[in-house]
Formats: C-alpha cells, sequence, structure tokens
C-alpha cells in the first residue's frame, strides 16, 4: 500500500474556508478519481502556529500504478484548483511512503 502525504500549512486568515473545502470538495475530488481507498485528515501538534495551522492530509492507494495514474490524470488539476483558490496562503510539500 502507498501513502501519499500533502502536508499544508495554512494561513489563519484562510484556515476557516480552508478547512471547510477540503472535507467538502478537494478531498472528496481526490477519492472520486477511484484511484485512493481511505484517507486521514490530521493537525500537527506541539508546532509553532504563529504563523499558520499545519495538517498533514493522507491519501491511501493500493499501489504505485494507481498512484502513478493519479499523478498522470488527476493531480495537476487538482494541485491547480487548490493553488488558485489559496494563492500565496499557504506552503505545501508532499512525501510518498510506502506502507509496510
Amino acid at each position: 500500500m502507498i501513502l501519499y502525504n500533502v502536508t499544508v500549512k495554512v494561513e489563519h486568515s484562510v484556515h476557516d474556508d480552508w478547512l471547510e473545502w477540503m472535507q467538502a470538495v478537494h478531498i472528496p475530488d481526490v477519492l472520486a478519481t477511484g484511484l485512493f481507498t481511505e484517507y486521514k485528515l490530521c493537525r500537527l501538534l506541539g508546532v509553532d502556529e504563529s504563523d499558520g495551522i499545519t495538517y498533514a492530509v493522507q491519501y491511501f492507494c493500493p499501489g504505485m500504478p494507481a498512484f502513478q495514474q493519479y499523478q498522470q490524470q488527476h493531480a495537476a488539476r487538482l494541485q491547480k484548483e487548490h493553488s488558485d483558490r489559496y494563492k500565496d496562503k499557504y506552503v505545501a510539500f508532499r512525501t510518498l511512503m510506502e506502507v509496510l
């Protein structure tokens, strides 16, 4: 199983809108690709929140072929929607892990 982790620090000024949009729109859109089996939305604890709140969105897929299909067919569009909506109000980085 593959874990695709997206860590996002979002500014306080857009936090409430961001969290609602992620749960109501973005995460369901990612899952609607049919390439992920589940997700977890986690808030990081014990970190400096003076300039924003940090979340890890974890998407699980059955293997690398599914993840590669997501990357090739869906990732650019979904990332652009997020970027367009919250331009200059967040920072994000992505990691890919194998669940053992």
